[in-house]
């Protein structure tokens, strides 16, 4: 045995059992495909601060990824009224954008003057084009066909997009189960598939009657609370958005080609759930 399998052997001792050899097995490094993922920032400029703007969108899309993915295990679990284990998932993703607004924080260290460094290098792009984040709006309930036209220039996301239209939107299916286990029944309009929800009567009254009687229908109010809450750290992500970009660039236009901040504060005014929203008023 050499001095340096001695050595390796001594090391290897303090590590607890732990395996250090991955010449025949999956390391923690493939099974994650860490080296694809580190070797996926390429930087268009000199600027030190566009490593924080690459990563900071990168790790946005990763969690945006995860919401789509509880999004669509929820679907299908409220679909079938398995209320329990829709609620875990619809709870992980209020926390997933609670997560999301912790790091516009981050980017927020960055000041105006970073920002010039190396904005002219992003050309056009912008995370308006971002086609996960029109996904989650369009699963969610927001649903401006105006904008698929952003993804025309790919057609496998423009058919991803297509799809998701096709299907009820989280809220629809909720708005099922709300009808199902009251009793109301709901008008066709209410179901709109290419357009986004905007509030309605019936189902202000149904959830009225859920609220006033939670012990009756637990998991409806359940529900509604789960939804109110996912909208509200949704909508604390809107905000930060705004508010971090008026901070970076002032008012002046996003490199997307939108008007910034008023863009971005005009979608502050979108209410994915309307009605688990005014009936607090009718209380």
């Amino acid at each position: 045995m050499t001095d340096k399998d001695s050595f390796g052997d001594s090391q290897a001792s303090g590590l607890d059992g732990a395996n250090v050899s991955f010449a025949d097995t999956m390391s923690y490094g493939d099974y994650l495909q860490i080296d694809q993922i580190l070797s996926a920032q390429h930087l268009l400029s000199d600027a030190h601060d566009e490593m924080l703007f690459i990563i900071q969108h990168q790790t946005s899309e990763l969690w945006m990824r995860l919401v789509l993915h509880e999004i669509a295990a929820a679907r299908t679990l409220l679909g079938a009224q398995d209320f329990e284990p829709a609620f875990k998932m619809l709870a992980r993703i209020a926390r997933i954008f609670d997560q999301l607004n912790s790091a516009w924080d981050v980017l927020r260290t960055m000041t105006p003057s970073d920002y010039t460094t190396f904005r002219e290098a992003l050309g056009q792009s912008s995370g308006f084009q971002s086609h996960q984040y029109r996904l989650i709006e369009y699963a969610l309930g927001n649903r401006n066909l105006r904008l698929l036209k952003v993804h025309e220039h790919r057609d496998e996301l423009h058919q991803l997009l297509c799809d998701e239209l096709a299907r009820p939107t989280l809220y629809h299916v909720a708005l099922k189960a709300l009808s199902a286990q009251t009793g109301v029944r709901f008008s066709k309009s209410v179901f709109k598939m290419e357009a986004p929800h905007e509030s309605n009567a019936d189902v202000m009254g149904a959830w009225a009657r859920v609220y006033r009687e939670p012990g009756r229908f637990w998991n409806l109010y359940e529900l509604a609370e789960k939804l109110v809450d996912l909208e509200d750290y949704f909508r604390r992500w809107r905000f930060n958005h705004a508010t971090t970009v008026e901070r970076i660039i002032g008012f002046k236009r996003g490199t997307g080609g939108t008007s910034g901040v008023h863009y971005l504060r005009k979608m502050l005014d979108v209410e994915l759930f309307p009605e688990l929203w005014h009936v607090r008023g009718e209380l």
